[in-house]
């Protein structure tokens, strides 16, 4: 005799009716389990014949992430905003370092004409530009450990003119090299020839200047209180105009010194000696010979224009036979 009966009634209204079992009783889970698939059989088939829609069967897979999955996951999302918040911090620095404003960053201004920078600005690498300008107020300074160097480039890349300043020399590289002031040369110098420009070119040097070809100038003149002083050690010195070499000490003497012959000749004009006294110092002296005509001897005659010629020796002079003057 069954006690404690227990009906239930579904949603189609089937009475179902559930005995009562104890944990322990023999039995106890068959039962239940033939009840639970009885009323779950008896529900899909009134729900299917009422139209109403049934709830998924143990079959189907519920889908998400649960477990290590989600807290990797989490973790994975706090490590992303952490990184976001510190790139936005550092972009903030950066832009607060490096003064960025609408006109440029710091002291470098970005315009229509180019980009001013104030100050004092170093470069690592080669600086491209049409034209640098300095303030205008100050100079323009360009420093460099090593060197300088400017280069000219034409359209194919290829360099056409170059300034290299470094710790000992100073290199220029172009076809000419011209120095000009605000209205005329100053300097010119190309593979033919150089031009000096200015009125005059002052070498103070110790010993002077050094020429391996020759030179032409309208002038050479030495300093004042000071000697000018022309000398060619192994070869010989030539002094060249189509109108005549001008040599003159306004307040000293001028002295030619050779080793061998100093010949004083003139083609077509005369040798002038121009002087309130004339000198031969060193001239040799004869001795006294017998009397009478002394074949190629000769006197010097003056003539009152002070022209010299020579006359042939006697026992008397013969200048006066002469008409030399």
């Amino acid at each position: 005799m069954v006690r404690n009966k227990l009906w239930l009634r579904t949603s189609a209204g089937i009475p179902v009716l559930l005995l009562p079992l104890h944990r322990g009783q023999p039995g106890c889970v068959s039962v239940h389990s033939t009840v639970a698939r009885m009323v779950r059989e008896q529900y899909i088939r009134t729900t299917d014949e009422s139209g109403v829609p049934r709830p998924a069967t143990d079959s189907i897979y519920k889908i998400g992430i649960y477990g290590w999955r989600k807290r990797c996951l989490y973790l994975f999302v706090l490590l992303l905003i952490i990184i976001l918040v510190v790139n936005f911090g550092l972009t903030i620095w950066i832009l607060r370092v490096m003064w960025f404003n609408t006109e440029g960053m710091g002291y470098l201004q970005v315009s229509e004409d180019g980009v001013r920078l104030e100050g004092e600005s170093e470069f690592l690498f080669p600086l491209y530009a049409e034209e640098i300008d300095s303030r205008e107020d100050s100079a323009l300074l360009v420093h460099s450990t090593d060197n300088v160097t400017l280069n000219a480039r034409n359209e194919n890349g290829d360099v056409t003119g170059s300034v290299s300043v470094g710790p000992g020399q100073a290199k220029a590289f172009g076809q000419h090299f011209t120095i000009s002031s605000s209205d005329k040369t100053l300097f010119y110098a190309d593979e033919k020839e150089a031009v000096v420009g200015t009125g005059k070119l002052r070498v103070t040097g110790p010993q002077g200047a050094l020429f391996e070809h020759s030179v032409q100038t309208p002038l050479v003149k030495a300093e004042p209180l000071r000697d000018l002083r022309l000398e060619s050690p192994t070869r010989f010195l030539s002094m060249e105009a189509p109108k005549g070499v001008y040599i003159k000490a306004s307040a000293g003497n001028i002295d030619a010194e050779s080793s061998l012959d100093v010949i004083l000749h003139s083609t077509e004009g005369l040798l002038v000696l121009d002087a309130e006294t004339i000198r031969l110092p060193k001239l040799p002296l004869g001795e006294a010979g017998p009397p009478g005509d002394s074949p190629g001897m000769f006197e010097v005659c003056v003539c009152p224009s002070g022209k010299l010629f020579l006359s042939r020796a006697a026992v008397s002079s013969t200048c006066s036979e002469s008409q030399e003057c």
